[in-house]
């Protein structure tokens, strides 16, 4: 029993260990992109006809922050992924630990082309569109901190759901999910994934309409990804049975 409860706290303080290191990462990484926040800052409103308003020194600090923010968290996923690899690995066998480690970079790759998609592709597309509601009906005025409120709400969570076809996959390759689980729950994943579209697009209709349909296709996706493997690990597991 003494034992067991040795073993519970060294896992413990290791956890903690690893979760420092992980936040002390992203700290890092947050200054790391204050040191370029002006120049992507720049880059970012290079479409604007007119440089963006404030209402007070502390926006300028907010936006700045922002940026930053969203640069730590894109370096910080592979380095947390990695430290719950090392946390895990000591449990996993040595072709878990392969399988789970081949994971790591396109992880990180897939959240940079969520963002890409929802940056180059739906923020232009669902901004245009609202600027045309409005155009010869108000005077237009944007501040810096709406901006990038609305463009942040456009990407970083595609950064995050374009994670879904490889968590299927992660999962399905440690037998955890199959392709007949993911058809089963088809209907509910997609009310489910229609809901989280709503709430986080803006309130207006097209938002909601160009984030519902990738998000179905990813699914569909994610579906197929793991009838591949699936098929795959029921042929290996017929042949090791066969010899």
């Amino acid at each position: 029993m003494e034992e067991k409860k040795l073993q519970l706290i060294g896992h413990l303080e290791e956890l903690r260990n690893r979760i420092i290191f992980t936040l002390a990462a992203f700290i890092g990484f947050i200054i790391f992109g204050f040191v370029f926040v002006k120049p992507i800052y720049s880059w970012l409103i290079r479409d604007l006809n007119a440089k963006l308003a404030i209402l007070g020194p502390g926006d300028i600090l907010w936006v700045y922050l922002m940026i930053a923010a969203v640069i730590a968290i894109s370096l910080t996923i592979p380095v947390a992924a990695f430290q719950i690899w090392l946390f895990v690995s000591p449990a996993l066998s040595s072709r878990e630990r392969k399988i789970t480690l081949q994971f790591i970079p396109p992880l990180f790759l897939l959240f940079l082309g969520g963002m890409a998609f929802g940056y180059f592709f739906l923020f232009p597309i669902v901004l245009n569109f609202l600027l045309g509601l409005s155009e010869g009906q108000f005077a237009m005025m944007f501040t810096a901190d709406k901006y990038f409120r609305f463009m942040l709400s456009l990407t970083v969570p595609f950064g995050l759901l374009f994670e879904m076809p490889l968590i299927v996959l992660f999962l399905t390759r440690l037998g955890i999910l199959n392709p007949l689980r993911l058809k089963k729950a088809r209907k509910v994943s997609y009310f489910l994934l229609i809901v989280l579209s709503v709430l986080i697009t803006p309130p207006d209709f097209l938002s909601d309409v160009l984030v519902i349909a990738p998000l179905l296709l990813l699914y569909e996706i994610s579906i197929t990804l793991s009838s591949f493997v699936y098929k795959r690990q029921l042929k290996t597991s017929a042949e090791h049975k066969a010899a």
